[in-house]
């Protein structure tokens, strides 16, 4: 019937007078299907004229006396040039309606143009034909768009190697490589290749990614290669699916909006992934599909997160600016929908009514006190020295009147020439000269002559306080400071009449402490000297010392000038 038709078609177009033969049906160029071959390797390209324009075959285009031309233009040129099938190598040869390239190159790449006529009939169509080359280190192009296969969550999938058939004889059996992103496919668990076939025993969600497969074959004593890839996607399985969830509004949840805000309602939504099925989500106002309302102060925005399987979850927004009280009385309703059915959920809004005057005011007042507490916290943490310091001096007793003591603090320390210099000359001149208390220290108060241990209990037992600067030295060369810590510790212990006060010089580490030191430490504090951070009389040091030592009302005992202590250099006495 075909032959026939074009018979009868080839007649007519020899009636004198017709002037088929002075044009030719230009059915121009096809976009929309991307031909790409690999560079090296044996490619074809067929006319499309008889896959989707003529409603013939080649077989009959050819019996009608039909005659099909082929020709191309260059990339980045304008002439359009026959096509010469006759190189001496064979490389490109016409096979009916195919061309063949054996094998393709990088300069093939341009417009291809097949052309079906006689002397009455003429029909034409092009097309881009691209040659591609692989990315360097991989086995494919990042150019190539091939189509994705989908295969179901925890099924069998059987994965073929696409677009192979007619490249070499049925009885050839080629060498054939899978490789997922450009990774050999060698013990792969549950994907198994079987030549042409790459079978997946169980499809995970890890299984996603571009399978190539690489056939290798030999022709005329040459050998090729055919580089095939598809991208493979895990959807879900069909027992899972199942139709819309909607997430949010929900029943339990009441949205409050006062005349003149802004209203903002949400419409979450968890589709499963349903082949052939689309999924739809909409606000309806009062029944009327919001997205189609002309009201420019209404607006519904859309965003789509994907998830695992093809499964997808879909947020619609509906925001209306300055809503009105007639607005919130009406009906806001979300929907939703795929092939297995739809559902509906209304967002309960109401007005929000006026808080009374009596709480705003009632929180207002609470409010102004938390910040004030939390001021008054702030300022005693930073300043709670400064603080402690002038309670003392305007309120604080004097603790010196009456209590038979004749110095304020002994001084207990390690007897070397840093440590020594530190006593009499910056914690003298700061306690005596600046604060006004009365040190006592062994080494400059003692008489030459007397029994070390007698005039060390007695200096304490006359004091008010025992200052211990706690350092290295201080526990190696400790048979007389050890003594005085252990006995100031033993009188504070047991009479209460001496307070313990501990000065870190230089640390010390744990293993090196000895068991008074480490009793002292377990249950008092330790007041850090920290070098030159800590000579300035107005530091933090020196206050916390102060707080520390006895109140005492009287004046400091040396004259200051400009705020400077004058320190006064004692002789150290050597005792016998």
């Amino acid at each position: 019937m075909k032959l026939g038709f074009l018979l009868i078609s080839l007649c007519v177009s020899t009636i004198p007078g017709n002037d088929a033969s002075e044009r030719c049906d230009d059915w121009g160029v096809v976009t929309t299907k991307r031909i790409h071959a690999y560079d090296g390797e044996p490619a074809r390209i067929r006319c499309p004229l008889f896959e989707d324009f003529l409603q013939h075959n080649y077989s009959t285009a050819h019996s009608a006396g039909l005659t099909l031309m082929w020709y191309w233009t260059g990339q980045g040129k304008d002439l359009e040039e026959p096509i010469n099938i006759r190189l001496p190598d064979n490389r490109i040869s016409k096979e009916k309606d195919t061309l063949w390239f054996r094998p393709a190159l990088v300069n093939d790449t341009g417009n291809y143009t097949c052309m079906l006529r006689n002397t009455t009939y003429c029909s034409r169509i092009a097309f881009p034909w691209e040659v591609l080359q692989k990315d360097p280190g991989s086995c494919v192009s990042q150019a190539e768009k091939s189509d994705v296969v989908e295969f179901p969550l925890q099924h069998i999938g059987k994965l073929p190697c696409p677009d192979t058939e007619g490249y070499f004889p049925a009885n050839v059996t080629p060498t054939v490589k899978w490789y997922m992103n450009c990774n050999l496919v060698d013990g792969f668990n549950e994907r198994h290749p079987k030549g042409l076939i790459l079978i997946f025993t169980t499809v995970r969600l890890h299984y996603e990614g571009n399978y190539t497969c690489i056939v290798t074959y030999e022709e005329n004593g040459r050998q090729y290669n055919l580089t095939r890839t598809s991208p493979v996607k895990v959807i879900g399985a069909p027992e899972d699916e199942k139709p819309p969830t909607i997430v949010i509004p929900s029943d339990k949840t009441t949205y409050e909006f006062a005349a003149g805000e802004d209203l903002h309602l949400s419409c979450q939504v968890e589709f499963s992934f349903v082949k052939g099925s689309r999924n739809d989500i909409w606000w309806t106002v009062d029944g009327k599909n919001a997205e189609e309302n002309t009201d420019p102060k209404m607006n519904v925005t859309t965003s789509v997160i994907d998830d695992i399987a093809g499964a997808k979850t879909i947020r619609k927004d509906l925001s209306i600016q300055h809503i009105t009280a007639e607005q919130l009385m009406q009906n806001y309703t979300c929907s939703a929908r795929n092939r297995l059915g739809a559902l509906s959920q209304q967002a309960r809004v109401k007005l929000k009514v006026g808080t009374p005057r009596y709480i705003t005011e009632l929180a207002c007042g609470f409010g102004v006190t938390v910040f004030l507490v939390v001021c008054l916290i702030v300022v005693y943490h930073v300043y709670w020295l400064e603080m402690v310091l002038f309670y003392r001096a305007h309120f604080g007793t004097d603790e010196t009147i009456g209590d038979g003591k004749e110095y304020d603090v002994y001084v207990s320390y390690a007897r070397n020439a840093e440590e020594e210099e530190f006593v009499l000359v910056t914690l003298r001149g700061v306690l005596e000269n600046e604060f006004g208390y009365k040190l006592c220290i062994f080494d400059r108060d003692s008489l030459p002559g007397g029994i070390i241990t007698d005039e060390t209990l007695s200096f304490i037992k006359k004091s008010r306080r025992l200052l211990v600067l706690i350092s290295p030295s201080y526990v190696l060369q400790g048979t007389q400071a050890l003594l005085e810590l252990k006995a100031g510790l033993e009188n504070m212990a047991s009479q209460g009449s001496i307070r313990v006060i501990l000065v870190q010089y230089k640390a010390i580490k744990s293993r090196e402490k000895v068991k008074e030191l480490k009793r002292a430490q377990a249950v008092l504090s330790v007041i850090k000297w920290k070098g030159e951070k800590s000579r300035f009389p107005g530091g933090r040091f020196w206050k916390q010392l102060h707080v520390a030592l006895p109140v005492k009302h009287s004046c400091p005992t040396s004259a200051r000038t400009n705020g400077t202590a004058h320190v006064e250099l004692y002789p150290i006495k050597a005792h016998v």
